[in-house]
């Protein structure tokens, strides 16, 4: 089992009950202004914090499950030098028609 190095930062509670996040746990949750964080508390009093980015609604079939998983395959074909080049789209739609 890896074992991961754990870093404590600080903020202090401010009228509101509002907090500054430390740059380093902004970094590490991927959030910036606008997006949401969600707090998990478990049984025992521990609290795991998450950045929840939003999505415009638009844009949301991107991050649809299947189609991330098309995009990784994408990914590791393009990594891995497997990929086609075509003069134009017309001969690019052939060759998918032939593939079928």
């Amino acid at each position: 089992m890896r074992e991961t190095k754990r870093r404590r930062r600080r903020a202090v509670m401010r009228r509101k009950n509002q907090l500054t996040l430390p740059r380093e746990v902004i970094e590490a949750l991927h959030i910036r202004e606008g997006d949401e964080v969600e707090f998990e508390i478990s049984e025992d009093g521990q609290v795991v914090l998450r950045g929840m980015t939003v999505v415009p609604s638009d844009q949301a079939w991107f991050w649809d499950r299947e189609w991330q998983q098309g995009e990784r395959e994408a990914s590791e074909q393009i990594a891995a030098g497997r990929t086609e080049g075509f003069e134009d789209a017309e001969s690019m739609f052939d060759a998918l028609e032939q593939e079928r």
